[in-house]
């Protein structure tokens, strides 16, 4: 038997290819692991808070049912410390960006510590289940997809900021119709961007990046999918969502 150069070079290329594939299947879940623990996390801390009128004292009225304006402020700072994350990024440490990764759905938890005084638990519970299963169809898709997601983007990015000037204004106009409409484009604003993030993560990993790069890439990309989510589970419980008397 001769050997022929040119299976070689398959041979040769096979390999490469699986360490590829091998290397970015661990890349995709350290980044659902990260994920998952940070929404772990987020719910864990809002649900404290929700179900201890102590620790929510601060932040809402129970008397007038309102939310103060120290609970205003709480409901932004996840937004304004995200921004100062991505700033710093480029510049930080994976472990430093790791602990900002926590800290940020800490933050998240505090903001979202409402949830559980607005909705019964039955229903948070079910809703969260719903939009997780949701996630995952829609996550796989974007990962095994052959289309190009790139083109759909822009939009998306938009829509983002579009759903963020209607919500602020519906604070103050309190619209039910208004708020129906903004959960309804949301849904659907964040199942593509769940597909649109996944395939942008899966297309941007590469080895030769080296550890510490790829872990910094990890926890960023964690984030994106923990916000795809955090906010598709938001929207999905308006519809869901059943209302405490």
């Amino acid at each position: 038997m001769t050997n022929n150069p040119f299976n070689r070079g398959a041979d040769s290329a096979s390999i490469e290819r699986l360490g590829m594939d091998a290397g970015l299947r661990a890349h995709m879940l350290r980044i659902y692991n990260y994920m998952g623990l940070g929404v772990a996390i987020t719910g864990l801390i809002a649900w404290l808070i929700g179900e201890n009128p102590a620790l929510y004292a601060p932040f809402f009225n129970e008397v007038t049912r309102k939310i103060s304006i120290l609970g205003y402020v709480a409901m932004f700072a996840p937004l304004v410390f995200m921004l100062f994350m991505g700033a710093v990024s480029q510049r930080s440490s994976a472990s430093t960006l790791q602990g900002m990764f926590w800290l940020f759905c800490a933050l998240m938890g505090v903001s979202m510590f409402s949830v559980f005084i607005i909705f019964t638990g039955a229903s948070i519970a079910n809703t969260f289940f719903v939009s997780a299963g949701m996630f995952a169809a829609t996550s796989l898709s974007g990962y095994t997809t052959k289309a190009d997601l790139t083109k759909f983007g822009s939009f998306l990015m938009m829509a983002v900021i579009g759903l963020i000037i209607a919500s602020i204004v519906n604070i103050f106009l309190n619209s039910t119709m208004m708020q129906f409409i903004i959960s309804g484009v949301g849904v659907l604003v964040f199942v593509g961007l769940t597909a649109y993030d996944t395939q942008r993560i899966k297309d941007s990993y590469s080895e030769s990046y080296g550890a510490e790069s790829n872990d910094k890439l990890a926890i960023l990309s964690a984030l994106q999918l923990y916000l795809n989510f955090v906010n598709l589970f938001q929207y999905m419980l308006q519809f869901m969502g059943s209302r405490r008397n």
